[in-house]
This record gives structure tokens, sequence and C-alpha cells, in this order.
């Protein structure tokens, strides 16, 4: 049984450590709120640009890239996202989960934040190249990423390449998401539900011609590699959105639970307390009778 000493040095211990964590809690709520307006921000964007390669794409006839080629998939590609850092709940573990259940022979991974290179290197899987990307992320970091893919899929080094990374729907939810990047054989139109992309999408639907300069085979060409870029660019938005909320959430529940401890250990040291007080008390009437 723990002696009262014990108990006000685990009480202080605790303390610490939910002032600790209330204060990381505190960081993760700011960077989140800038993380989610960036992520949130760069959606209508990249919505509205799926909607124009989906159209143009359809209008443009017998358009081929390179990078539209669809092959039989012998080797895949898997673009890892993860964080740099743990203390975000179960982000990482999901990405994990979900990362196993490809074919070890069949799959090159591209790690981009230091968990998913762990993770490669703990299961011993293939490792093709690592990345980093700070916070905010860069768009030239999204290219450097999205340049390498492109030409592992260009060379036939694999037939195609996929992205797997936690998807921002809400602070309380963040779900791993699986996305094709490569090739770019089906670019789906979007509805008009996003703010500030909507009235131009309707517009596109609306459009039955469409007038290429120079080319309809240079203009997309062109608009191919972007496209890729900154569906990577805003992957990683999303990524950083979902680990500073997740991290945010899982530090919350740390001092709530640290709280809560506090509260159970102070009243065991109350009651152990009171108990001595009262054996002491009972000490000096019982000498008192026998004194008598």
């Amino acid at each position: 049984m723990p002696s009262p000493r014990d108990l006000r040095r685990r009480i202080k211990s605790v303390k610490n450590t939910s002032q600790i964590t209330k204060a990381m809690q505190m960081v993760a709520a700011s960077k989140m709120r800038r993380a989610q307006q960036a992520a949130l921000s760069g959606r209508p964007y990249a919505q509205l640009m799926n909607a124009v390669l989906a159209e143009v794409t359809f209008h443009a006839g017998d358009f081929t890239h390179p990078m539209l080629e669809a092959r039989e998939v012998r080797k895949r590609a898997v673009i890892l996202v993860s964080t740099d850092r743990g203390l975000c709940g179960a982000l990482n573990s999901n990405l994990q989960r979900e990362a196993l259940k490809f074919d070890k022979d069949a799959t090159v991974f591209v790690a981009v934040g230091k968990k998913a290179a762990q993770f490669v290197a703990r299961t011993k899987r293939h490792l093709a190249a690592e990345f980093t990307y700070k916070d905010p992320p860069h768009f030239s970091e999204a290219r450097v990423i999205s340049k390498f893919v492109q030409e592992l899929f260009a060379n036939r080094e694999v037939d195609q390449v996929d992205i797997l990374f936690s998807n921002f729907i809400n602070i309380l939810s963040q779900r791993p998401e699986l996305r094709r990047l490569l090739p770019v054989a089906e670019i789906r139109g979007v509805e008009a539900d996003v703010a500030g992309a909507g009235e131009a999408v309707e517009l596109l639907k609306g459009a039955t011609e469409f007038l290429f300069e120079p080319s309809a085979d240079q203009v997309l060409g062109a608009l191919l590699p972007h496209y890729v870029n900154f569906q990577i660019y805003q992957i990683l938005l999303e990524a950083r959105a979902s680990e500073h909320s997740a991290r945010m959430v899982a530090m919350k529940n740390a001092t709530d639970n640290a709280l809560q401890l506090i509260k159970d250990l102070t009243l065991e040291y109350n009651k152990m307390r009171q108990a001595s007080i009262t054996k002491e008390i009972l000490e000096i009437a019982t000498a008192q009778m026998a004194m008598a």
C-alpha cells in the first residue's frame, strides 16, 4: 500500500504531466486552425481543376499521353503520407493497417514523413524513396514527390501509383483514404457543392465547345503534370490538418485523464490522512483512559 508521501509525489508528477499535455493541446489547436483553413481553401481549386480536366478531356477527342497509359498492374508504387512525430492518437496506426494490405513483393513504398519510413523499415518492405514536408507544406515539396513518381511510372518501373493518406473530415474524424494518381485514366467531374467552385463548375457543365491554343494535345499535356502536382499538394494539406486535429484531441483526452487521476489520488490521500489522524486521536484517548 502506498504511503502518503508516495501519493503526494505521484500527484505532483501527474500535475506536471497534465500541464505538459495541456500546453501541447493548445499548440496543436493553434496549428490545427491554420492547417484546417489551408486544406479547406485548397479544395475549391482542386475540385474545379478536376472538373476542367474532366470536361476538356471528354471534348478533346483522341487524346493520348504517357500519364494516361493504363497497363497491367504487376508492380505498384504507394505513396504513404504520415506524420513526423507521434502523440496523435491512432492516426498513423490506421494508415499502417491499410498499408499492410498491399502485396509485399509487388509493392514499392514512397515514404512521406518519418513515421512512414520507420514503418516500411520495420516491416522490411521495399522503400523506393523518403521525403519530408514542412508545416505548412510547400508546393515545391509536392512537386518533387510528383516528379519522382512520374519518373517511376514513365520508366515502367511501376505500372500504377497510389497515395495513402489521412483525409481530413472534421476535427474528430480523420479517415485513411487511398487514391490513384497514375495512370490518370479517369478524371471525375465534381458536383457544385464547394464554395467558390460551384458557379464555375456549372458554367463548365453548360459548355459544348472548347477552343485550344495552340492545340488540345499541348494544353492537356501541360495540365496533366500540374494536376498530379496539385493533387499531392492538396493531400499534404489534408494530412497536416488531420495530424494537428488528431494531436489536439489526443492531448485533450490525456489532460482530462490526468485531471481525473489527480482527483482520484487526492481522494485516496485525504482518506489515508483522515485515517491516520483518527488513529492518532484514538491512541491519545486510549492513553488518557489508561492513566485515569
